[in-house]
């Protein structure tokens, strides 16, 4: 038999390498740093280096294969002698897990496509980096004459999924610092991020007791429901007025929203539940984030403008998202068609909108009816979107398209999807991947583009108008405006 004759301290620096190599990973980082089941390195990744690990066993510890006297073929009856042999055996292996780690992905786990707010959007050239290039843009980049930055309505700040029962997660939203965390009670509760005793971040260090948010600095407590602080641990009484901001919000479709009005008015309407999802007959199936430098106000534009699509969205998706590059003639014979209305609807849904899309995939002109999809988008309010498709075959499923605003010009834009559980989830996870490059063309467009109050418009583009007047009740009079503050010399 074959023994190996690796020192012993050789082997514990193999598996110290393999500790080091896995734990960190594992556990340091930030639980939703990559979304729902991406705690850590891949799937694929961890398998590869297991499967490295146990051939490394292997080429450390003798041949695996021979046992005298057993009937098992050894390493040098299958003509495999060495360690570099050996070596090739585990490189094999690894590989072969890493294979089938990514295919599990692929089939079985929900796409989590989560985009920096340089990665999209921006030229980046003269070996300038794409955050260089998103930097120069903003900075050159003029506005125009800008409605209010912040309309009312509701707004998603987070995944149900990316918060568990006592943790809290710190939140940018409508220029704000917010605290958002679960209670004992399974309850979801936003507070502002600040304490109000010195202005340290509860949400940074701060931990749940009970239903409320303790803060990391001074252990002041504070409800979730009201924002009322209910304990000082070094004082006798508690003063009725400490207490930090509770913005209303809601939990519904897998997503915990707020609410927003200029003057503090309670909500107007509420956010549909969509039934499917509740009964579980639609299943998560991944979401995608993009961060958009504009007004709010451009993104749910796009549903009325029609001619839009037939230009920048004909390309199939197989041309990518460079806008420099989608007409060229390699992919012209693949195809999407459009054929879209945009209305929005009477009272007492004078908040929602309805875009109809009917969407035709033709190849060499020949047009494939298996592939036509039709879509109801219904807006509801200023930042939530239904996108509901119903195939003839593939079945039906939604996305929720969520605009928040992190910043008056910095929307952060995200689809989740969800599908029937019936449905292998490579066909919603398709969907979804092509619905993100579309989007990405647009996000092109939006983060180098100027708002234009009065635009110059032809008689097909009456709809763009129309849509202006239907998001113009969202605004208040006290809807807080974009100020520029310019340097003045006075004489």
């Amino acid at each position: 038999m074959i023994r190996s004759t690796v020192p012993a301290v050789r082997q514990d620096r193999f598996w110290a390498w393999l500790r080091q190599s896995v734990s960190p990973r594992l556990h340091d980082r930030d639980p939703g740093e990559f979304g729902m089941d991406s705690h850590n390195m891949s799937t694929g990744k961890v398998a590869a280096i297991i499967g490295l690990g146990v051939g490394a066993v292997a080429v450390l510890h003798g041949d695996p294969l021979d046992s005298e006297g057993s009937g098992y073929l050894t390493w040098r009856e299958t003509g495999l002698r060495g360690v570099p042999a050996r070596a090739a055996v585990c490189i094999i292996a690894g590989v072969s897990l890493l294979a089938a780690g990514w295919l599990y992905r692929l089939l079985f786990c929900p796409l989590e496509l989560l985009r920096a707010p340089d990665d999209v959007g921006y030229i980046a050239e003269g070996g300038r980096s794409r955050a260089r290039a998103a930097n120069e843009v903003r900075r050159r980049r003029k506005t125009g004459e800008l409605p209010p930055v912040y309309p009312n309505g509701w707004f998603r700040v987070l995944d149900s999924h990316l918060l568990e029962r006592g943790e809290v997660r710190n939140v940018s939203v409508l220029g704000e610092q917010v605290a958002v965390f679960r209670g004992q009670d399974g309850e979801a509760y936003v507070v502002d991020a600040y304490c109000p005793h010195l202005g340290a971040n509860l949400a940074v260090g701060g931990r749940v007791v009970g239903n409320c948010i303790e803060c990391p600095f001074h252990g002041w407590q504070f409800r979730g429901n009201d924002g009322k602080c209910v304990k000082i641990p070094y004082a006798e009484k508690v003063p009725e007025f400490a207490k930090v901001r509770s913005w209303p919000s809601c939990e519904v479709n897998g997503q915990i929203l707020i609410w927003f009005h200029c003057d503090g008015k309670d909500p107007h309407w509420t956010v549909p539940e969509q039934q499917e999802i509740t009964n579980g007959e639609w299943v998560y199936r991944g979401r995608t984030e993009h961060f958009v430098n504009a007004h709010i106000q451009e993104i749910p534009e796009n549903a009325a403008d029609i001619a839009h699509l037939a230009h920048l969205h004909t390309p199939s998706f197989v041309s990518g998202v460079d806008l420099r590059y989608i007409n060229s003639k390699t992919w012209e014979f693949l195809r999407h068609d459009w054929k879209v209305q945009w209305d929005p609807e009477p009272e007492p849904n004078q908040h929602c909108s309805q875009m109809l899309v009917k969407h035709a995939f033709t190849v060499f002109g020949l047009h494939l009816p298996l592939l036509d999809v039709h879509v109801v988008a219904r807006q509801v309010g200023p930042g939530v979107v239904f996108l509901l498709f119903n195939h003839s075959f593939l079945g039906r499923g939604l996305i929720m398209h969520c605009v928040t605003p992190v910043e008056p010009l910095l929307q952060c834009v995200s689809h989740i999807m969800f599908y029937q559980s019936n449905v292998p989830p490579v066909v919603p996870k398709f969907i979804l991947r092509t619905e993100c490059i579309q989007f990405e063309r647009d996000v092109m467009i939006w983060n180098n583009k100027k708002y234009i109050s009065r635009p110059l418009l032809v008689k097909e583009d009456s709809a763009i108008q129309k849509h202006r007047r239907w998001f113009s009740q969202f605004y208040s009079e006290n809807s807080p405006r974009l100020q520029y503050q310019r340097d003045t010399l006075d004489f």
